[in-house]
């Protein structure tokens, strides 16, 4: 399932998010939230993240310096987690802080993942986003 669309939220007391209800069957199998590279935070059904860090480290030499960082990198900053029966997510208060996120909360669809985002980063970031999409699709090849 690609992940689309944009959503505002706020948080409960307890810092849980709850996830769509059109979006939930997707992380039926658990979840992992993950810090991004971006400032937000991001969240993953199980598999899927499971298969991208494989991926990204098949090939590589375990003992290698860069493996064992990179494997650090994706391990540490991932944290398996399920939806409880109301569908929320608990978000660690080490990765709102990461996101900048207090109470409100904007979930993106982005391909493989949610991202949750602070509203005005991601407000910042998307008109940027928006006023470089035409130099981005032309670096692809194709027409703005």
């Amino acid at each position: 399932m690609a992940f689309h669309g944009t959503f505002e939220h706020s948080l409960d007391a307890k810092h849980r998010l709850t996830v769509p209800s059109k979006l939930r069957a997707a992380f039926s199998e658990g979840a992992f939230l993950v810090k991004g590279a971006d400032r937000c935070i991001s969240l993953y059904p199980s598999a899927i993240y499971s298969a991208l860090v494989d991926a990204a480290l098949s090939g590589m030499n375990p003992l290698s310096a860069q493996a064992r960082e990179l494997n650090r990198y994706f391990r540490s900053n991932a944290h398996a987690v399920e939806l409880d029966s109301a569908g929320r997510v608990m978000i660690a208060t080490r990765q709102l802080e990461h996101a900048g996120i207090d109470r409100d909360v904007v979930v993106i669809g982005a391909g493989d993942c949610l991202e949750l985002w602070d509203p005005s980063s991601w407000a910042d970031y998307d008109s940027d986003l928006t006023a470089r999409g035409p130099d981005i699709t032309a670096s692809l090849g194709h027409p703005s």
